[in-house]
C-alpha cells in the first residue's frame, strides 16, 4: 500500500511506501468453510492547507495531508468439490488427463472434451423423452451443483437421493457430488419406514425424490418425523403434490435448480471468480449406500472417491467397450453395481439407453445392444422365456430346436474340455499321457459335432440373437448365475460373463474375462486386488482347492459402516481384509489336464451366514437346492428351510400357469377346469424336485405352498430382487413349524 502527498519542494503529489497488515478472517458454520477476505481500498488521498494533526509541527508535510479510505469486505468461498470438472467454466481450460481425476464428476471434463457430441443418454421411459450429449451431460451436472450451492448446500452435507433409473438421476448425483455433498440413496420402492431410517441415521438435510407420486407416499411421515431444509423433484411438477399449501419447506423441480445454477453460474475468467476451487480429498466419501438387508437392519456403507475411482479405471478388462457401444440399462442406479459400471462406461464414449422391466424384452429387440449390464434373475427370465417360446412351437420346430440345444450343449462341454476351461478342487496334476488322451478325445467329439452346431445357428440361433440383441456380452453379477442358465447362453454363442462383489467393494472384485469366460467361477481377481480363503473357525488361510469363507482386500474396499464401529471391525481387519461372509474356493494350478487355463479362478458357493444345519449336525448350503430346484417350470420361487430339523422343507410360490398346464397335460384336470387341488400341486412338485434334485445328496421334505410371491412392495424381496429368506421364514414361522409335527 501506498500513500501520497504534496512535496513541501514543489507541492507535486509525493509517494511513501506504507506497511499495512490486513486481516483474513476464517468462518466455520456447521460442515462449511468459507473464507472471507478483507481488503482495505485507499481511494482518496488530500492534501489541505487547514489545521490538522493538533501536535504536530505547522512546517511538517504530515501537519498538512488527510488520508480518506473506504473499506470493503468481500466473500471469497472455498469450494470442496471436482475443481477439474469446474474448471471447464473458466475461460482458459486445458487438458485433463484420467491419471489427473481425484473425484468421481472429474470424468465428465475428460469424456465432455474426448467425445463432446457424442450422444451419451437415451431416457423415453420419462416424458419428455431425453436424449443429451457429454456436453449436454457436462454442463448439467456443473449447473445442477452450482444450483445446490444457490440454496444452500455445503460440502458434506448429505443429501437423500431417493430415486430410480434415469438420465436425471445421474444428473442430481453427480451434481451433488461435484457440489461436494455426500449422496444417500435408495430406490422408489422401497418402504416408507426404511425410508425414514436411512434418512435419519445418514444424518441427511434434505430429500431429493424420484417424482410427486413418490413424495406423497412419504410426505406426511417424513414432515412429522424428519428435518428436511428443501426438497427437489427429479420429475413432475410442484403441482401434482398433495396438501402443499401449509407446508413450510420449500420444493424444487429439477429445472428449477438447473436455471438457479445456470444463472449463477456463467463462464467467468479466473480475475472475476469469487470463489476457490479447492481438491476434496480422494478418500473422502462420495455416497453412502445401504446394504439390501436380506439379514437385519441395512448398513450405511461409505464408498470414497478412490473406491469409486479403482472401478472406473479397472472394468475394462471385462467390459473391453469402444465409442459408440450401446448398453442397456435398467438396473436401479444407487446399486453399487450398476452405478460403478455406468461412471466407468461413460469414460469410453458409449451410448446409455434406459429401459425397465416393464419395456426390457421390446427395447432389446428395438436397439440391439451391444451389452446388457444386469443380475442373473433378468438372465434367467430370458432364458425362461425363449424355452417357453420354443415348448409352445410345433412339434416338428420344439424337437429340432431341443436337439439343437442338445447337441450345442454338448459340443461346448467338449470344447471346454479341450479348451482346459474346466473346474476342480483337486490339487493333484493330471499325467500328461492322460491329459493328451483327454484332450483328442474331446476334440474328436467337438469335430464330429461342429457341423450341427454351425447349422443350428443358421436355422435357430441366430433368430434368438435378433430378439435379444446382446451383441458382445451379457455382464452378469449381485448373485448366482445358475448353471443351467450359464451353459445355455453359452451354448447358443451369447456371451455372458459373470462378475462377482459386494456393496462394501464398490463392487467388483471379480469376474470372468472376454477371453477367458470359465463357466461355474467369477474369473480372476481385478487388477489391485487380494483374494484368500480362510477356516471359519480359525482364520487359518487354507490352500487353494480348500472351501472356506472368502476375504478380499484392495483399493475398492469400503472406508466403513457409518455411525456403527462394532460392523465396521467385524468385517475389515486391521490388514485391511474385509469378510464377504460367502463360502468359496480357489482353482489349483494346473499345467495340464482339463483345467489348464482356471488356476487361480475364484468360486463361490453360496452365504456362510445362510448355511442351515441339520440336527443331525449335517451343513447344508440353501442356494445350490434353490438353483436346482428353479430348473422346474413349475416353482417361481423358492426358500429352502430346515434349521435344527432332521430333513429340509422349503416354502414355495407355485407358477400356477404352468401347473395348470400340466396339470390338463396329464388329464388331472379337464380342459375347462381352471382350478388344481393344494393336494395335487403338491404332488406335481413333489415330482419336480425329485426330477431336478436327483444328483443332489440333500431332498426336499415337506413343502409350503404360498400364493402371495415374494416382492420387493411386500417387503420379502430385497431392492436388488434378493429374496430375504430371514423375513420369508419370520412371515410363515408358524406355518413352517407346522410342517415337522
Amino acid at each position: 500500500m501506498v500513500l501520497c502527498f504534496p512535496s513541501p519542494e514543489n507541492h507535486q503529489m509525493a509517494i511513501v511506501p506504507i506497511t499495512y497488515s490486513h486481516t483474513w478472517t476464517f468462518s466455520y458454520p456447521h460442515y462449511a468453510f468459507p473464507l472471507f477476505h478483507s481488503c482495505t481500498n485507499f481511494t482518496r488521498i488530500k492534501f489541505s492547507p487547514t489545521k490538522y494533526g493538533d501536535g504536530l509541527s505547522p512546517s511538517s508535510p504530515l501537519s498538512h495531508f488527510r488520508v480518506f479510505c473506504r473499506s470493503e469486505r468481500e466473500t471469497i468461498e472455498i469450494r470442496r468439490g471436482a475443481p477439474f470438472l469446474e474448471s471447464s467454466t473458466l475461460v482458459d481450460n486445458g487438458g485433463v488427463a484420467s491419471d489427473e481425476w481425484k473425484v468421481v464428476p472429474d470424468i465428465w471434463r475428460s469424456s465432455a472434451e474426448k467425445y463432446g457430441d457424442n450422444v451419451a443418454l437415451v431416457d423415453t421411459c420419462h416424458h419428455p423423452p431425453t436424449t443429451m450429449t457429454y456436453k449436454q451431460v457436462e454442463q448439467a451436472i456443473l449447473y445442477f451443483a452450482e444450483g445446490l450451492r444457490v440454496i444452500g448446500v455445503k460440502p458434506d452435507e448429505k443429501l437423500a437421493l431417493f430415486a430410480d433409473n434415469s438420465c436425471h438421476w445421474l444428473v442430481a448425483d453427480q451434481g451433488m457430488m461435484a457440489s461436494g455433498a455426500i449422496n444417500v440413496v435408495r430406490g422408489s420402492r422401497s418402504s416408507v419406514a426404511e425410508l425414514l431410517q436411512i434418512y435419519n441415521h445418514s444424518e441427511s438435510v434434505a430429500l431429493v425424490v424420484d417424482n410427486p407420486e413418490m413424495f406423497n407416499r412419504v410426505a406426511n411421515t417424513f414432515y412429522s418425523s424428519t428435518t428436511m431444509r428443501f426438497i427437489i423433484l427429479l420429475w413432475g411438477e410442484k403441482s401434482e403434490l398433495v396438501d402443499q399449501e401449509n407446508k413450510h419447506v420449500p420444493v424444487f423441480t429439477f429445472t428449477e435448480v438447473i436455471d438457479l445454477g445456470r444463472e449463477s453460474g456463467r463462464p467467468l475468467s479466473k480475475a472475476e471468480q469469487h470463489h476457490i476451487n479447492e481438491q476434496k480429498h480422494p478418500d473422502s466419501i462420495a455416497t453412502l449406500i445401504y446394504t439390501s438387508g436380506t439379514t437385519g437392519n441395512p448398513k450405511g456403507v461409505m464408498l470414497t472417491h478412490q473406491n469409486l475411482l479403482h472401478q472406473i479405471k479397472n472394468l475394462w478388462d471385462i467390459v473391453p467397450a469402444k465409442v459408440g457401444d450401446r448398453f442397456l440399462s435398467m438396473l436401479p442406479p444407487w446399486h453399487a453395481y450398476e452405478r460403478a459400471c455406468e461412471y466407468f462406461i461413460f469414460t469410453c464414449g458409449i451410448q446409455q439407453v434406459y429401459t425397465t422391466v416393464k419395456n426390457l424384452k421390446d427395447d432389446l429387440r428395438r436397439y440391439q445392444p451391444h451389452y446388457l449390464i444386469s443380475v442373473p434373475l433378468v438372465f434367467e427370465t430370458l432364458y425362461s422365456g425363449i424355452m417357453k417360446q420354443i415348448s409352445t412351437s410345433s412339434a416338428v420346430r420344439k424337437l429340432v430346436a431341443l436337439t439343437f440345444i442338445r447337441v450345442s450343449l454338448a459340443y461346448m462341454e467338449c470344447k471346454r474340455i479341450y479348451e482346459g476351461k474346466c473346474l476342480t478342487r483337486n490339487k493333484k496334476q493330471v499325467s500328461y499321457v492322460n491329459s493328451m488322451l483327454d484332450w483328442l478325445w474331446a476334440r474328436i467329439m467337438a469335430t464330429l459335432l461342429l457341423p450341427i452346431h454351425i447349422l443350428a445357428k443358421k436355422l435357430v440361433y441366430n433368430k434368438i440373437h435378433a430378439a435379444i440383441g446382446i451383441s458382445k456380452a451379457g455382464i452378469s453379477g449381485g448373485g448366482s448365475l445358475p448353471w443351467e442358465v450359464d451353459k445355455f447362453f453359452e451354448a447358443i454363442g451369447v456371451k455372458v460373463q459373470n462378475g462377482y462383489g459386494l456393496t462394501e467393494t464398490s463392487p467388483v472384485v471379480a469376474a470372468r474375462r472376454p477371453g477367458c469366460n470359465v463357466l461355474g467361477s467369477i474369473g480372476h481377481p481385478i487388477r489391485e486386488t487380494e483374494f484368500k480363503v480362510v477356516d471359519s473357525e480359525t482364520d487359518e488361510v487354507l490352500p487353494p482347492g480348500s472351501k472356506g469363507i472368502l476375504k478380499v482386500r484392495g483399493p475398492q474396499v469400503m472406508k466403513g459402516y457409518f455411525k456403527n464401529p462394532l460392523a465396521t471391525i467385524q468385517a475389515l481387519d486391521g490388514d485391511g481384509w474385509l469378510n464377504t461372509g460367502d463360502i468359496g474356493w480357489i482353482v489349483p494350478h494346473h499345467s495340464t489336464g482339463r483345467s489348464r487355463q482356471s488356476s487361480g479362478m475364484i468360486i463361490v458357493e453360496g452365504r456362510a451366514k445362510d448355511t442351515i444345519v441339520l440336527s443331525t449336525g449335517e451343513n447344508v448350503e440353501p442356494g445350490e437346492l434353490e438353483e436346482a430346484a428353479m430348473r422346474s417350470s413349475l416353482i417361481e420361487q423358492i426358500v429352502v428351510v430346515g434349521q435344527d430339523k432332521r430333513r429340509l422343507g422349503a416354502v414355495i410360490v407355485p407358477n400356477k400357469e404352468e401347473v395348470l398346464k400340466v396339470a390338463r397335460k396329464f388329464s388331472i384336470v379337464n380342459s375347462e377346469n381352471s382350478y388344481v387341488s393344494e393336494e395335487k400341486v403338491k404332488s406335481l412338485i413333489y415330482k419336480e424336485l425329485q426330477t431336478w434334485m436327483s444328483q443332489s445328496p440333500f431332498q426336499i421334505g415337506p413343502i409350503l405352498l404360498v400364493n402371495e410371491p415374494f416382492t420387493i412392495d411386500n417387503g420379502l424381496m430385497t431392492p436388488t430382487m434378493k429374496i430375504r429368506r430371514d423375513r420369508v421364514v419370520t412371515q410363515y414361522k408358524d406355518q413352517i413349524d407346522n410342517l415337522y409335527k
